[in-house]
């Protein structure tokens, strides 16, 4: 993941983008950037940083951050890496927000580490830092972090996984995110814990990282078939990784008898929840996330209050098939408050 032959440009870029900062982020880094949404005066400038901007989580997202900054009388300006993991493109983001004046920056750090000297720059400088989703590490280098409490949505899934199980021998494959990142090991550590079971029991046959990619979760899916064919129990990271596991399993006519859960609640994925494909998901909601943020970001503006510590912006089961013992809501409802 070399970026040296792209270094000359990048470089001549980043100082193109020193100079106009004021007026525009468009174009400059090199992530993936929206540009700017004016709101009300615009003497107030917000920032919001996703992983990408194609992901339907970082949509929604988005979205929220779009209706509070007009909703707050402030300037919101956007933008993302160019896939889930560019650290560089963030890096990037940050340094041209802070140059045009942002007094907040919302962000989903795509690695939870090498994001934080940057973060830690901007507050030098002023700037109202607030995680949203994924925590940083350590977390303490953000002023507030907005996000579902991750391990506890992956042990709801554990938890449903377990009683819908109903003590048959399980044969389980973990699709992982990617190494390093917070989020997937809070899900990831949070399934292990409802389901009863410690890394590297010998139940758990196979885990491959998917990068949260359905394709990838596809590949991941027939990888540990052909390690393990008895697979019957299948945690993903989330749900375009189940949708791609769903794919694998039907093509080898699995999918009637695996149990497949996730991580996000997504309307799509609520979809397939609805229409069988996925057992049960935790549904958690990133438009609140980004306004929580955005209005922490107005407040700070106005009288001088920053956000602190962590928000918890909630989890809910969600499932047709309810297990005794397991607090859940139905398809209805996950369809009613998909991401908001």
């Amino acid at each position: 993941m070399s970026r040296i032959s792209r270094l000359p440009s990048s470089l001549l870029r980043a100082a193109a983008c020193t100079g106009i900062a004021a007026l525009t982020l468009t174009a400059c880094g090199s992530g993936s950037e929206s540009g700017t949404a004016s709101a009300g005066s615009g003497s107030v400038k917000v920032g919001l940083i996703t992983k990408t901007d194609t992901n339907p989580f970082f949509v929604k997202m988005k979205e929220g951050a779009e209706k509070a900054a007009k909703e707050n009388g402030v300037e919101l300006s956007t933008a993302a890496g160019k896939f889930d993991g560019d650290n560089a493109g963030q890096v990037t983001a940050i340094e041209n927000m802070v140059a045009a004046g942002v007094k907040g920056i919302l962000i989903t750090p795509s690695d939870s580490k090498a994001i934080v000297p940057a973060l830690e720059k901007a507050k030098a400088k002023g700037v109202l830092v607030i995680a949203l989703d994924t925590p940083t590490d350590p977390e303490g280098a953000v002023d507030a972090l907005f996000a579902t409490d991750n391990l506890k949505a992956g042990e709801l899934i554990g938890e449903y996984a377990k009683a819908t199980m109903k003590g048959k021998s399980a044969k389980i494959a973990t699709l992982d995110l990617a190494p390093g990142v917070s989020v997937g090991v809070q899900r990831h550590n949070g399934f292990l814990k409802g389901f009863g079971v410690e890394e590297g029991d010998p139940s758990i046959v196979c885990s491959q990282d998917t990068g949260g990619d359905q394709a990838k979760g596809q590949t991941a899916m027939e990888n540990c078939l052909q390690k393990s064919p008895d697979i019957n129990v299948v945690y993903t990271i989330n749900e375009p990784a189940a949708l791609g596991a769903y794919t694998a399993l039907k093509a080898k006519g699995r999918e009637k008898d695996v149990l497949i859960v996730s991580v996000d609640g997504g309307c799509t994925g609520t979809t397939a929840v609805k229409d069988g494909k996925i057992a049960a998901t935790s549904q958690q909601y990133p438009l609140k996330m980004a306004a929580e943020g955005v209005k922490a970001v107005a407040t700070y503006a106005k009288d001088g209050t920053k956000a602190s510590g962590y928000t918890d912006t909630g989890v809910t089961l969600i499932t047709d098939k309810a297990q005794a013992g397991v607090t859940s809501k139905d398809t209805a409802y996950g369809l009613e408050n998909c991401w908001g």
